[in-house]
């Protein structure tokens, strides 16, 4: 966030909106993923989706990116349509599945939308960092040159954090990116995370099915219902920074789980 912008902020109380949804609707032929979608996602805030299965999280992800059309309502991206947004580089999307390239290494993978852009002839923003900088963000020192078998899940969704650094967006779109990771490793790529977003100062969407992680990751919480998708409450996380794994044994912590169970089972 810019001086002029922080300082705008901090006169009004208002953030900038990197998102905004207004009245947003999905279908897929007579099936109506989201319905009537409104919300601002305030730029350099962490936001964390939970809801249960079928409830459009992903679909949600997907409307923003551009992947999919909105049968009704609008979606912006700092202002522009989905589409230009896309064309400006302005988010990035990290999937579940790392899909690298195989035949290519850690480096050359996080290099790729780089050397895109460069045979399209298309000027792209490019992140503060090199590529290997951002490799030695997300803790892969020393680990450039390996292929993608040679690296863990874990590694391999590091790998992918980094690729979609690499042209400095403003939105990082992230869908369940350690849900198939053991509790471990998911517990470490938290911490890298959150380290990531201070330092670089994105805007962060990330779907999860757990609730321990929507906590610990997340400013706020969308709690999304089902039948059709819907925004059923938003939730502020107010818990310290830096946050460690410890914090999840504390009684704040706690109670913001039970709260969130709740709303969950009514979902």
């Amino acid at each position: 966030m810019s001086v002029n912008e922080t300082a705008q902020t901090q006169a009004t109380g208002f953030s900038p909106v990197a998102a905004s949804l207004k009245n947003a609707s999905v279908r897929f032929g007579s099936f109506t993923a989201i319905e009537n979608l409104s919300l601002d996602i305030e730029e350099g805030a962490f936001y964390t989706i939970l809801g249960p299965s079928g409830c459009g999280k992903s679909t949600m992800l997907r409307l923003v990116s551009d992947l999919i059309p909105a049968a009704s309502g609008d979606v912006r991206i700092f202002g522009k349509t989905t589409e230009e947004a896309r064309i400006a580089r302005e988010f990035a999307f990290v999937f579940q599945d790392s899909t690298l390239l195989p035949w290519r290494t850690a480096l050359a993978n996080v290099e790729l939308p780089l050397e895109m852009g460069r045979k399209r002839g298309v000027k792209i923003p490019l992140s503060d960092k090199s590529p290997m900088e951002l490799l030695e963000l997300v803790g892969l020192k020393g680990r450039e040159n390996a292929l993608p078998h040679e690296l863990s899940g874990g590694m391999r969704q590091r790998v992918a954090i980094a690729r979609a650094l690499v042209c400095k967006p403003k939105l990082l779109l992230m869908d369940e990116p350690f849900g198939a990771l053991d509790e471990m490793t998911r517990d470490h790529l938290n911490l890298q995370l959150l380290q990531i977003w201070k330092e670089t100062g994105v805007t962060i969407l990330f779907v999860t099915h757990s609730i321990p992680e929507a906590v610990f990751l997340g400013q706020k919480v969308l709690m999304l219902q089902a039948h059709p998708g819907r925004l059923k409450e938003i939730v502020d996380i107010d818990l310290p920074h830096p946050r460690q794994i410890k914090l999840r044994d504390t009684a704040p912590f706690t109670r913001y789980t039970a709260h969130l169970r709740e709303l969950l089972e009514t979902c």
